[in-house]
């Protein structure tokens, strides 16, 4: 395709209303995603303002994809080095950007309090070039995380702890049985959105980035286990059980979410361990032997020993920062 696609996605809910945020002094950085909404938010004045606030205050600002329009609209990009998605280049340079071409689709650029990044494929550099500018210092990094994948794992249940541990400087592999480095496995983005059960829509295609048959889990620090459809037929899979086994008995930090705990209660790990897990996997934790944790409210997580288990994607700050305590991986300001 000559472009890219488009597909729903979650939706993400607020946390505050605009009229609450819009005294720039109360905030350390200001973050601002791509997508098509910077295209009509850059069109209204109270944005436009509240970007220039940050600006004038010379506070981070951490800006990709489609949401450089909004820099351009607040004149903050005159003189500055720049980059975004392609597409977005002749907004930038008539704003009087000093367009920096993105070598890749990861490729990030900063100048002064001001990152941008190219697509979310950027993410671990943005993420990390913008917690540095607000003064953050990574301790315990350059751990090997490998990641567990396969077909209609969830969107974000990989993607988001996966760029996470890359932004916090650690080396992150995914692999999937009977695929390759290069190959790509489908995601599946499930949401809640008031049925009996989750809904699912097309997610990403994830990239693998190792073997699966070259694995050596003596070569890791820690195993991630993503939810999802994907592991009801990982669990059948004697190579994935295998893994899951070595892992759990090296006593190695495990994280795994949502329905990854299926392939946990396969591998019999679970036994005298407490688990959480998303509601409809009790059964499967339960005969797996393991002590049953309800996820009230779903973003519960707990850690069992070296074990660490959540319900679903909501709680990927308490997942992802109870797996870095496991890892003695922290970041500190």
């Amino acid at each position: 395709m000559q472009t890219y696609s488009e597909s729903r996605g979650h939706n993400f809910a607020l946390n505050a209303t605009f009229d609450e945020v819009a005294d720039a002094t109360k905030y350390d950085g200001l973050v601002i995603p791509g997508g098509r909404a910077p295209e009509y938010l850059a069109m209204n004045e109270s944005v436009v303002d509240l970007v220039k606030k940050f600006g004038d205050l010379q506070k981070p600002i951490a800006s990709t994809c489609h949401a450089q329009l909004i820099l351009a609209a607040a004149d903050l990009v005159k003189g500055r080095k720049c980059t975004a998605y392609p597409a977005v280049k002749p907004a930038l340079v008539a704003a009087g950007a000093h367009w920096v071409e993105p070598e890749t689709l990861a490729f990030c650029t900063i100048d002064g309090n001001l990152i941008t990044g190219a697509t979310y494929e950027g993410n671990p550099e943005l993420i990390r070039l913008f917690i540095k500018a607000l003064g953050a210092k990574i301790s315990g990094s350059g751990k090997r995380i490998l990641f567990l994948c396969g077909d209609y794992m969830e969107d974000y249940e990989v993607k988001v702890p996966f760029q996470s541990l890359q932004a916090l400087e650690c080396h992150v592999d995914g692999v999937c049985p009977d695929k390759k480095a290069g190959d790509t496995c489908p995601t599946a983005v499930h949401d809640f959105e008031g049925d009996q059960t989750y809904s699912e829509k097309p997610g990403h295609n994830f990239t693998l980035t190792a073997d699966f048959d070259s694995v050596e889990p003596s070569s890791y620090d820690g195993l991630v286990i993503p939810g999802g459809r994907a592991p009801e037929y990982l669990a059948l899979n004697d190579k994935v059980i295998q893994l899951v086994k070595e892992f759990m008995g090296s006593g190695k930090p495990v994280a795994s979410i949502c329905h990854g705990q299926q392939i946990l209660s396969a591998a019999g790990v679970l036994k005298g361990k407490k688990c959480t897990a998303y509601p409809a996997v009790k059964l499967n934790v339960v005969l797996g032997g393991g002590t049953w944790l309800e996820p009230e409210p779903i973003h519960r997580c707990f850690t069992d020993g070296n074990l660490v288990t959540g319900a679903a994607w909501p709680g990927h700050p308490e997942f992802v920062a109870q797996f870095m305590a496991l890892l003695a991986l922290t970041v500190s300001f």
